[in-house]
């Protein structure tokens, strides 16, 4: 079996910011802690520089594409009259956080976690309904983009179909989930929900950049 390659984690908000050299510290000192800002990285040098720069030039940077021209051109460019959400799960189940932010800016607009323990469909799930529920407060007609395929099949059934089993651990976020059901089967909206393409556009504006 291949050895696992060493990885190092740059925390810039947390109970203790810094660069570690393994994941148990960082989640110790990210666990709990609201708006958390962390991410891995390949080598020591570039934690720490990293640690020395913004959180922000660090997430949802775009990848070159490997879609042809054509394509490319066919699936055109995203729509900046949007929001943008995501989630993040260390582990499945992991520390998990989730976000919304405006896909022109990145500026974030909303934020929940991290949580000791939850799934990246759930977080997905979530982020959605949140973002669903923050436009229709403002009475906003942009779009919201995702790139969880499944989390848009959960709202539409207005369910989060996860196999995780609630326990004291997660219990705030199967309350979050009650919530978020609950809105779905109260508030009629008009809001899409568009499929982010990451292939053409990158990582989606909201992206943890923990991948």
């Amino acid at each position: 079996m291949a050895k696992a390659k060493k990885k190092y984690y740059t925390i810039w908000q947390g109970h203790k910011t810094g660069v570690f050299d393994n994941w148990k510290t960082c989640k110790k000192h990210i666990s709990d802690y609201k708006g958390a800002q962390y991410k891995s990285f390949e080598s020591l040098e570039a934690a720490q520089k990293a640690f020395n720069g913004k959180y922000s030039d660090y997430i949802g940077k775009a990848k070159v594409s490997s879609l042809s021209k054509q394509e490319l051109e066919k699936i055109g460019q995203p729509n900046l009259n949007s929001i943008s959400v995501d989630a993040a799960s260390s582990g499945n189940p992991g520390i998990m956080e989730y976000r919304g932010v405006d896909t022109a800016s990145k500026k974030q607009l909303f934020i929940q976690g991290p949580f000791d323990q939850g799934t990246n469909n759930i977080g997905e799930f979530l982020a959605i309904v949140h973002g669903l529920a923050f436009l229709k407060k403002q009475n906003s007609n942009r779009i919201i983009y995702t790139d969880s395929r499944t989390a848009m099949s959960w709202v539409r059934k207005k369910k989060c179909n996860t196999k995780l089993q609630e326990n004291q651990k997660n219990k705030a976020v199967f309350e979050l989930v009650s919530r978020a059901e609950a809105w779905l089967n109260t508030n009629p909206y008009t809001t899409t929900i568009v499929k982010w393409e990451t292939k053409a556009w990158g990582e989606i504006p909201a992206d943890f950049g923990r991948k």
